[in-house]
């Protein structure tokens, strides 16, 4: 399906993890679109995959930016319209489930905030006046530890309750504007850090099992492909009528009684 986003100048938060994250994966996916994917993230990893794209023919570049930072945000903005010009639509991915809980002090937690809402509402601030001018879009990445909670992670499940909330808000705040705001909201999904972590433990493949029996569909993790390919949608024209939603790539984790699945 072609979805309209070749030449759009789309940002990309939290870009630059492993190979194979969300973010990388979501880049990857709009250089096969034609799109502009521009990398804004903390870890200079993200060289090495502005070269890479580069290198395969894909106008793309890379922003070290601490997103804990405003000032740092705000620069990395300005640097992305002097060379663009334009700003086509922005993907807010930044999230770190950093387990800052009732054991964590007051910085880490604040920190939590910082990095995994403020960031969203800073950088929306800053391209704001860009994407009014292209009518451009907005999608939030979400995740599904804000409606169903995890444990042990306070800071995390409060920034990611205020992105939900942001993205309604948002939505009204730019209906006139010809701005949609969506919200993509994940639940367990196959990434390097989540395999880091699963290596990790003395019983990794015993908890993965256990994991992956209680996702309805198919009892597998959703891929990170899955969840590029549903962002692809919204950022495009092809969901043109799709504002303050949230939108679950889940293999139906959140809302489908366990009870009516036991034995599928």
């Amino acid at each position: 399906m072609n979805l309209n986003l070749k030449n759009k100048v789309v940002i990309v938060t939290g870009a630059a993890g492993l190979k194979g994250s969300i973010g990388e994966t979501i880049v990857r996916a709009l250089a096969d679109e034609g799109a502009i994917p521009v990398l804004v993230d903390r870890n200079k990893r993200g060289f090495d995959y502005e070269k890479e794209l580069n290198n395969q023919g894909v106008d793309s570049i890379f922003i070290q930016t601490d997103m804990t930072q405003p000032e740092q945000i705000e620069a990395a903005i300005n640097k992305i319209i002097k060379k663009y010009g334009r700003i086509d639509a922005l993907i807010n991915n930044v999230g770190v489930n950093d387990g800052a809980g009732f054991e964590s002090s007051y910085d880490d937690f604040m920190y939590s905030l910082k990095l995994n809402l403020v960031s969203y509402f800073l950088t929306t601030k800053f391209a704001l006046l860009e994407l009014k001018k292209s009518k451009g879009t907005i999608l939030n990445i979400g995740s599904k530890v804000a409606l169903t909670g995890q444990g042990n992670t306070s800071g995390y499940a409060a920034a990611k309750g205020g992105v939900l909330g942001l993205t309604r808000e948002w939505a009204v705040d730019l209906i006139k504007d010809q701005i949609r705001v969506n919200c993509l909201v994940i639940a367990e999904s196959w990434t390097p850090a989540y395999q880091n972590w699963v290596d990790l433990q003395p019983n990794g493949k015993e908890i993965l099992q256990s994991i992956e029996e209680k996702i309805p569909l198919e009892k597998r993790m959703t891929t990170p492909l899955e969840i590029a390919n549903t962002a692809m949608f919204l950022i495009s024209d092809k969901s043109s009528h799709t504002t303050g939603q949230y939108v679950f790539v889940d293999g139906g984790y959140v809302h489908l009684d366990r009870a009516l699945i036991e034995g599928n």
